[in-house]
């Protein structure tokens, strides 16, 4: 698999693969630089090297080489971890630094980035998933309808921004990588701040609350909108864990979703 690409790009092998569900990795040296090669697995992962490449490291990992299915990235050398970050005393900093990423890469482009998959039909799980299962489902997949019907502030989302996918590049800072090529309202791509299932606490309201509060102010949202988004996400997580079947994870998801639920009505 990754042979071909070695030999293309005359890259060193510098480290073990990676193997995830959406693709191959392998930590390379390019032209004395630490470097990433990714292959990707399935189409998301494709259409998220060609975002990649657009943003042109502005906020994001540069994209030194791209063909097909396989993409050459700068390699984050860094020993910081968000999620280390936030699980021992630094959550809320964590918070502001996933903000500040996702504010740069929003940010206005003078090239227009063709076919973004655009957020009504990244939801399209959701609502045969309410139908089948009821309950706080339903009351996400209802807001979801309100909020993709009159969306705001529209612009190129990352799609899963998460303390896993910001990373520490070091001198050039914490930078995103992994995207999805969304296109919808900014809103959409702060609520899974609240919805990462590897962070334990997040079923806990009052580091619910606690986010809420930073998040809306350092991203200039207002809450009650930020609050309906991470509804809508966290049933969208919920509906897809369904679906695996990953009853765990799904439960984890409807349980952010009904504190959001919770905090919508007071």
């Amino acid at each position: 698999m990754f042979a071909p690409y070695l030999d293309r790009w005359s890259l060193i092998s510098d480290g073990e693969p990676i193997i995830t569900h959406s693709s191959r990795l392998l930590p390379v040296l390019w032209q004395d630089r630490p470097a990433m090669l990714k292959v990707a697995a399935d189409i998301d992962e494709r259409y998220g090297a060609l975002l990649m490449q657009w943003w042109a490291g502005d906020g994001a990992a540069y994209v030194y080489a791209h063909e097909g299915d396989a993409v050459l990235l700068e390699r984050a050398m860094g020993k910081r971890s968000l999620l280390a970050m936030a699980m021992n005393g630094g959550d809320d900093e964590a918070s502001r630094i996933l903000c500040r990423t996702a504010a740069r890469l929003h940010a206005p482009r003078e090239k227009p980035l063709p076919d973004p998959v655009p957020l009504s039909r990244w939801f399209r799980d959701l609502e045969p998933a309410a139908d089948k299962h009821g309950g706080a489902l339903a009351d996400c997949s209802a807001i979801a309808n309100v909020l993709l019907a009159d969306q705001r502030d529209v612009t190129i989302l990352h799609g899963d921004i998460h303390h896993d996918n910001i990373l520490d590049f070091e001198a050039r800072g914490w930078l995103a990588i992994d995207p999805k090529r969304l296109y919808g309202e900014r809103g959409f791509d702060f609520a899974n701040i609240f919805a990462n299932e590897e962070l334990p606490t997040i079923t806990d309201p009052a580091r619910f609350r606690r986010q809420l509060a930073i998040v809306s102010a350092e991203a200039g949202l207002e809450p009650k909108r930020l609050l309906q988004w991470i509804a809508a996400y966290s049933g969208l997580s919920a509906a897809w864990f369904l679906g695996d079947p990953n009853i765990e994870q799904a439960e984890k998801a409807l349980t952010v979703a009904r504190i959001a639920l919770a905090e919508l009505e007071n």
